[in-house]
């Protein structure tokens, strides 16, 4: 007999994409012991006291706190016969009556009971407190992974017997649609993507029933909204204001639309996919290399997991129950809001929000939204997204989340800032639009504004340093560093330190580079070692140039720049130590390799495309190198050939060509 639980067995017996408050797990079966535990149970689900529609009881399978024991200890034949005539027989005394699912099932070879009770639509339900004749009924709840007595604590009853009658509106029949209305083959695709055996029964009325999208009204099927929001082609048709909308803002001050994205016309979980698809494509990447670490650091302009989890709760938390507006995306240069209407259902309030307080145990405004979602892997427990949120944030080095509602609840808001770095990159484009239109000083202040408003901004640092290193003001940049330094004392400050020690250079004042030079950290970027091992040739120091340009390594030779800078540190080197005479002081064998290895680099880079200048040069070094060690005349003449060739007009390529003939 095939499964007809609308959810995938695995997943449910590892607690995967399902509350664990949620699911109750029986080593075995006694109807005396067991037996009046499961009722209690099946009437605390009925009566879904936060809305999560109800839980799952699986009889057959030990737990140890709170987590399935495999494989299971399983049930005879006889005794999952009787636990169902002796469960169905039972739930009679439940008031008012109600009947869960129970589904016989089997893993590894063995036999479990599984106990579907969805939420009731008839709740309040009371059930006797022990299976002996005439026991009093009392409310059970579920709080937490427990069965309580709702009739010990005054609040807790209060609060049920006020959801008497109010059935989620995600639950509730649909009175205007037809249940043809329901994609069949939305419904097959959604049970294949959970993996629910159910998808393997035929009768389509059978799988609604089961599915409980539908609700049996006179002798036929009416839709449930749940199952119009989920399985016909335009919820938008029933609900307006089911879709989903993105308007993309300039980066500039204007605030004019630059795009605007809808997605509708499709299930509310199908827009969910697309929409967070579209904003992860919209979203930029970088890696960043930090000293000291072995990793590189990752960031995005909104991280993955932030950005799901609070569209997600948009879809999951809003009204769909004759609400106009739309959920909103809003992307703004330094933030993206996403917007859901109303607000929060009473009991959360904005202390709740702040990543301190845990929210209250208050119903959800949409049970079968939430379990949907939850079985497609979109959502998971309930009460986590705000802590995802902030916790995805932090990781990815971003400013925390927002979020607010005004007083009346007509709205929720999710704030999430935009990557500093990101940011940065938008201010740069802003910046290089003003300069192309000639407004150097709305520029300048433009990253003096950006740079304030983040200062551990390194992209901003640099391109605001090096204006004014521009202007001849190297003591500002020098305070553009020492901000950077205490704003964000992780991150390389390496870029701000070659700037600054190569304007000290630019005006021979050699003493204060050195200065800077002395303050650089260990080097793991490349292009911060290439940046320093430039500064330290131009500064004399061509030992610390070498390292520089070594500790970057294969990278060197991929960057014609400073493969021709490092073969000129290899010379000035093999100059130190080239011996006087052949008798004098030096050493010969490093001198010779230090030619060799400038050889081989300058032989590379006339090879690789630069321009013609740089060509010139190199052929220029390469002939020196090639006199140097005795090769034959006509190599080194043709390297000085060469040089003259590219660039007839520097006269000391004339002359050392004249000199060879």
């Amino acid at each position: 007999m095939a499964s007809i639980l609308p959810i995938n067995l695995n997943d449910l017996l590892y607690l995967r994409h399902v509350e664990s408050s949620r699911v109750e797990f029986k080593a075995s079966w006694d109807e005396h012991v067991i037996g009046s535990k499961v009722i209690r149970s099946i009437c605390a689900f009925a009566n879904d006291f936060q809305n999560l529609n109800g839980g799952y009881i699986i009889i057959g399978v030990a737990e140890q706190n709170g987590v399935s024991i495999m494989p299971p200890q399983g049930l005879t034949t006889v005794e999952v016969e009787a636990a169902q005539k002796w469960i169905r027989g039972r739930c009679q005394t439940i008031d008012p009556v109600y009947q869960p699912v129970l589904s016989p099932e089997q893993v590894d070879g063995r036999h479990i009971l599984v106990i579907w009770a969805p939420g009731s639509q008839m709740r309040p339900h009371q059930a006797p407190e022990s299976s002996e004749r005439g026991a009093a009924r009392r409310y059970y709840i579920r709080l937490g992974c427990e069965t309580v007595d709702a009739d010990t604590r005054a609040e807790l009853k209060t609060q049920l017997v006020q959801l008497t009658a109010r059935v989620p509106f995600d639950d509730r029949r649909s009175l205007q649609a037809n249940v043809l209305e329901i994609r069949e083959t939305k419904v097959r695709e959604f049970l294949h993507d959970i993996g629910s055996a159910l998808v393997e029964e035929q009768e389509s009325r059978t799988v609604y029933r089961h599915l409980r999208i539908v609700e049996p009204v006179n002798g036929h099927d009416a839709p449930r909204n749940v199952g119009l929001l989920f399985f016909s082609q335009n919820p938008e048709q029933w609900f307006l204001g089911a879709r989903i909308e993105v308007v993309q803002f300039a980066a500039d001050m204007s605030g004019n639309v630059l795009e605007e994205k809808i997605f509708s016309q499709r299930p509310i979980h199908e827009q969910l996919r697309e929409c967070l698809a579209y904003l992860e494509n919209l979203s930029v990447r970088q890696i960043q290399k930090l000293p000291n670490r072995p990793q590189a650091v990752h960031w995005v302009s909104y991280p993955t997991q932030a950005l799901r989890e609070a569209l997600v709760n948009a879809v999951y938390h809003r009204s769909y129950d004759g609400i106009l507006e739309p959920i909103k995306v809003y992307l703004y240069p330094d933030r993206m809001e996403i917007i859901s209407y109303p607000g929060p259902v009473p009991g959360i309030e904005a202390r709740h929000l702040d990543g301190l307080t845990p929210l209250p145990p208050v119903p959800a405004r949409n049970r079968r939204i939430g379990e949907f979602l939850k079985e497609l892997k979109l959502a998971e427990a309930r009460g986590t997204g705000i802590p995802k949120v902030r916790r995805a944030m932090q990781q990815n080095g971003s400013s925390p989340p927002r979020f607010d509602f005004d007083e009346t609840r007509s709205y929720f808001r999710t704030t999430l800032p935009a990557h500093p770095e990101y940011q940065a990159i938008l201010t740069l484009q802003d910046v290089a639009n003003l300069r192309g239109i000639g407004d150097y000083s709305g520029a300048l202040q433009r990253l003096k504004e950006a740079f304030a408003h983040a200062p551990g901004s390194l992209g901003l640092g640099v391109e605001l340093a090096r204006e004014l290193v521009a202007q001849n003001d190297i003591h500002a940049a020098e305070a553009i560093h020492d901000q950077f330094v205490v704003a964000n004392p992780v991150s390389s400050p390496a870029a701000l330190i070659t700037l600054i020690a190569g304007a000290y250079l630019d005006q021979n004042r050699v003493g204060e580079a050195v200065t800077w030079l002395d303050r650089l950290p260990l080097l793991d970027a490349v292009g911060d070692a290439f940046n320093a091992a430039i500064q330290e040739k131009r500064a004399g120091r061509m030992e610390r140039a070498h390292r520089y340009f070594h500790s970057a390594g294969a990278a060197v030779m991929q960057d014609v720049k400073a493969l021709h800078e490092f073969a000129q540190v290899k010379m000035k080197l093999a100059e130190k130590v080239k011996p006087k005479s052949y008798g004098g002081q030096g050493n010969w064998a490093v001198y010779n390799r230090q030619l060799d290895e400038a050889r081989e680099m300058l032989q590379r880079v006339v090879q690789m495309e630069a321009p013609r200048t740089r060509h010139a040069w190199a052929w220029f070094d390469l002939g020196r190198v090639l006199k140097w060690r005795r090769s034959p005349l006509h190599e080194v003449r043709h390297a000085f050939e060469q040089a003259a060739e590219l660039d007839p007009d520097e006269p000391r390529f004339q002359e050392a060509l004249r000199k060879v003939q």
